[in-house]
């Protein structure tokens, strides 16, 4: 996969990134995730690699192309970039909208805008294992520079799709639920049973309305209520680390 400096360069807008159906990403340590999912994932080894000098002798599977400093600045979204950047094919990572897994879990982002909440879900999930991420219409592109960075290369490893329709979600999964301060405790055997778990726009929450009629469970974090809401990013991980710690070690009621 190749494209010219100046297709590069357009790989920072949105429409270019789906025109070419790639994205970059910029540094040693996501170029060193995306060549260990590489060796698992193998519509990934169609990467290719763009490198100054001082990269010249990288070790990698992926095809090098070796750049100036300044072509390197031309192309990267950081102010100073490292000197090694992948270009990388989305559809490696899009997955087909298809039933989960054995034993995988879902977390679905209704509408979220902020790509820094996305990359760190991202790398919550990759982190815990066993989860989906998918992506309801009008979401955040996770190929947004600042998504991928702030995943750490955890989209590398984490099973996305986008475009998921709120609505179709009762037919692929079981036991959906959500967080409302009048839920259920999260310590719940219901939660633990949890196969997809939905959470809302940053500022906007859930549709409430839609949610009930698609039969959403809702649960509760306890807190100590001084605070109306938790980050978003925060939310996930807590019931992230809740589903995997039932999963894990058996669920035990603990109001």
């Amino acid at each position: 996969m190749k494209l010219s400096l100046d297709e590069l360069r357009k790989l920072q807008q949105k429409k270019y990134r789906e025109e070419f159906g790639a994205f970059l990403a910029e540094g040693e340590h996501l170029v060193l995730e995306l060549q260990r999912a590489a060796v698992q994932h193998a519509p990934l080894r169609a990467s290719q690699l763009y490198v100054t000098p001082a990269y010249a002798d990288w070790d990698s599977p992926l095809p090098k192309v070796l750049l100036t400093d300044k072509q390197m600045r031309t192309i990267c979204d950081t102010h100073t970039p490292q000197g090694i950047v992948a270009l990388v094919p989305r559809d490696a990572l899009l997955q087909d909208w298809s039933r989960p897994r054995p034993g995988e879990r879902c977390v679905y982002l209704h509408e979220i805008q902020d790509p820094g909440n996305l990359g760190s879900i991202l790398r919550t999930l990759a982190w815990f294992g066993g989860f989906r991420c998918l992506l309801g219409p009008n979401s955040v592109d996770p190929f947004n520079p600042k998504t991928v960075r702030a995943s750490m290369g955890a989209l590398f490893h984490v099973p996305l799709e986008q475009d998921v329709p709120l609505e179709s979600l009762p037919r692929n999964h079981a036991a959906l639920s959500c967080l409302d301060l009048q839920g259920e405790p999260l310590t719940s055997a219901a939660f633990a049973a949890s196969t997809c778990l939905v959470f809302g726009n940053e500022a906007r929450g859930l549709p409430r309305a839609q949610l009930e009629s698609l039969g959403v469970r809702p649960f509760r974090i306890p807190g100590g209520g001084a605070i109306e809401s938790l980050n978003l990013a925060v939310a996930v991980q807590i019931c992230a680390y809740e589903l995997r710690r039932s999963f894990t070690n058996g669920w035990q009621a603990s109001d």
